[in-house]
């Protein structure tokens, strides 16, 4: 008995299928989702080891995982619509691929300068699943609220799979090597190709947008600039002219970028989602919450094993009940925003974090641990709320041709935090070390505990602010606005 329903759709549609296929999809797409996130964080267990091993600086280590992060968050939109245009499921096997083949190179490494391109190979290949993926959830669960169980899952998974990564990479670095944190994609990305062959039925958009080649530009040097200004600023100088140039070019591309982007008929990133208030809050929730989690596990692995001498698997067993609390809150959020919606979730993420972040500044090398482990339980609580919200809010009352579009945007927006996050904190902390790295590094970490508890704060008010009725009604008339040109251009 065929599993696929036979019913007659337009070409180009995704085909209605029977509910156990469908489940097998959303698998299939949260098996990528899963290494993709993994592998944001479980390479911050790794930095000691990769310093030792590659004699690295801290700001090469910064560009361990910002090389990473920079490349997706740049090519998410394009990928996003490539999957639009030529197949959904043919870029989402592409996308597999790159990743499969930049993992493998990770781990054969022999320099830094090799560690840090394999990354961006890996980014190519993951900037092309997150969201292609999501528009294959979206076109497979046409119902309302079976989307939205499906999308909190898909959210749910985002959230474990980067809390995972410190907890898997301290067991894999303390029983194999650093290099084994980039084996364990291998076999995940070719099960996740075979079976996406196998299920998967190919869907593309009835029109897809054409490519913005132009915007794409100007995304990529802003991000690329901000990034390279940050990173190097404590070894070039805040005040130094290298430093300041980045900034400005950062700035002239972006101050570009609005106005073309506004002008253009297919923009890369359609600006006018923004005019929805929930969309727009989820956005900077999104940074907030990555920025938090970037900056909290680049700063806690260093504190961890250069201050206190734990080893990476002593330092991922530490972070546990980070893992914990997000495996068991993920889905409790994801089924909270089915049922109440995003308010409640997003309100005790914030509160959390926060709380977390004042807890940590003040750090020092000798903080009891049930301080400390109070503050993993509060971030892990918080963060493990947090993901779910997202992911809903982006894509709930889009029409369904631009929910590829909301989740691409969310999803950049993700990795942008985390580029800040890592990028920004650890730079303010190098420039505030004091004396020997390991006595001077807790007091400078102060700062980065402080913007982490503000970024919680930020995401507790937009909690509040996006879930209010202005702020539905603003998001019911931005569908409005954007539905006949879904209809008649997506």
């Amino acid at each position: 008995m065929s599993i696929t329903k036979r019913v007659s759709a337009p070409p180009d549609a995704t085909p209605v299928l029977s509910p156990r296929r469908r489940m097998l999809v959303l698998g299939i797409c949260c098996m990528s989702l899963f290494i993709v996130g993994l592998d944001n964080t479980i390479v911050n267990i790794a930095l000691p080891a990769i310093r030792r091993d590659l004699n690295a600086s801290v700001s090469g280590l910064q560009w361990i995982i910002d090389a990473y992060t920079l490349v997706l968050a740049s090519l998410l939109m394009l990928s996003g619509s490539t999957g639009d245009r030529v197949g959904r499921r043919r870029t989402f096997q592409t996308g597999l691929t790159l990743f499969t083949l930049g993992s493998l190179m990770c781990s054969l490494a022999p320099s830094l300068g090799w560690l840090v391109a394999a990354r961006a190979l890996q980014a190519v290949g993951g900037s092309m699943l997150n969201p292609v993926a999501m528009s294959i959830i979206t076109n497979t669960f046409t119902e309302p609220r079976e989307r939205a169980r499906a999308i909190g899952v898909w959210g749910g998974m985002i959230g474990l799979s980067m809390a995972l990564g410190p907890l898997v990479g301290g067991t894999l670095v303390g029983t194999a090597g650093w290099q084994a944190i980039f084996w364990i994609n291998i076999p995940v990305g070719v099960a996740a190709f075979v079976l996406c062959a196998l299920f998967v039925p190919e869907s593309r958009a009835p029109r897809a947008r054409r490519i913005d080649p132009v915007g794409q530009v100007l995304i990529i040097v802003v991000l690329a600039t901000v990034t390279y200004g940050f990173i190097e600023a404590p070894a070039a100088g805040w005040g130094s002219p290298r430093t300041l140039a980045c900034f400005a070019v950062a700035a002239l591309a972006l101050a570009c970028l609005v106005p073309y982007e506004l002008r253009h008929a297919e923009p890369l990133i359609d600006l006018r989602f923004f005019r929805s208030a929930p969309f727009a809050g989820a956005t900077v929730t999104a940074v907030c919450a990555l920025a938090a989690l970037g900056g909290f596990l680049f700063l806690n692995t260093l504190y961890l094993q250069d201050v206190l001498g734990l080893s990476a698997l002593h330092a991922g067993l530490y972070t546990l009940p980070i893992a914990g609390l997000t495996a068991v809150c993920a889905p409790l959020s994801g089924r909270i925003v089915a049922s109440a919606g995003p308010r409640v979730p997003l309100v005790v993420a914030g509160v959390t974090m926060a709380l977390s972040g004042l807890i940590l500044t003040g750090l020092t090398a000798d903080m009891p641990i049930w301080r400390l482990m109070t503050a993993y339980v509060l971030f892990g609580l918080g963060f493990g709320m947090v993901n779910a919200p997202i992911t809903n809010t982006a894509v709930s009352g889009m029409p369904r041709a631009r929910a590829g579009m909301a989740a691409a945007v969310a999803s950049t927006s993700r990795q942008i935090g985390q580029v800040l996050g890592v990028a920004v904190i650890g730079s303010l902390v190098t420039s505030a070390v004091a004396g020997p790295f390991a006595t001077g590094f807790p007091a400078a970490t102060h700062i980065g505990w402080w913007i982490i508890a503000g970024s919680g704060l930020v995401i507790a008010l937009l909690g509040i602010l996006t879930t209010t009725g202005w702020a539905r009604d603003s998001a019911a008339r931005t569908a409005e606005r954007l539905d006949p040109v879904a209809e008649g251009t997506a």
